[in-house]
């Protein structure tokens, strides 16, 4: 294989890659004109969506409204960088009164109303439980008592009267 020499004195073999870099595109005759372009710090990797306050939108929807000479129309859609669905979709906000939907929607969670009652059901709930054990005890000492008078042989005729108030 024939050598090739190198911009920086080096010596290789033709159709290698210097250094164990990869292959830059470039033929080997041409390796001494590198076209390597840095990418443009400025530019965005993604576009960002645009966002239209309320007062832009009513602004420009007034100026759409006046406009009168046929491409006029077009003309204010260029020059804002907007399509004419958003003038569309604008218009009929705006005549469904809804001056708060021109606002760009707030993304994420929609916050959870609380329910006025919630607190009310817990505390009825914690007072039911408290009750319910407190009935549980109180079959459980009365069960005691019928094993207890089982035992003793006392059955409820032998008992003496209760007085009533």
């Amino acid at each position: 294989m024939e050598r090739v020499p190198g911009m920086d004195g080096t010596v290789g073999r033709a159709g290698e890659t210097e250094g164990g870099r990869s292959p830059t595109g470039v033929s080997p005759a041409g390796a001494g004109r590198e076209s390597a372009v840095a990418p443009n710090p400025e530019v965005r990797e993604r576009a960002a969506r645009r966002r239209f306050r309320a007062e832009d939108k009513l602004r420009i929807l007034e100026q759409a409204d006046q406009c009168q000479k046929g491409g006029s129309i077009g003309e204010l859609l260029r020059r804002e960088g907007i399509y004419s669905s958003h003038l569309n979709y604008w218009r009929e906000q705006r005549a469904k009164g809804i001056l708060s939907g021109l606002e760009p929607a707030k993304r994420g969670r929609k916050p959870v109303e609380k329910n006025p009652l919630s607190e009310k059901v817990a505390q009825l709930e914690r007072e039911n439980q408290r009750l319910q054990d407190r009935l549980d005890k109180a079959e459980i000492i009365i069960e005691v008592q019928k094993k207890v008078s089982a035992l003793l042989g006392l059955t409820g005729k032998d008992r003496e009267p209760e007085e009533k108030d």
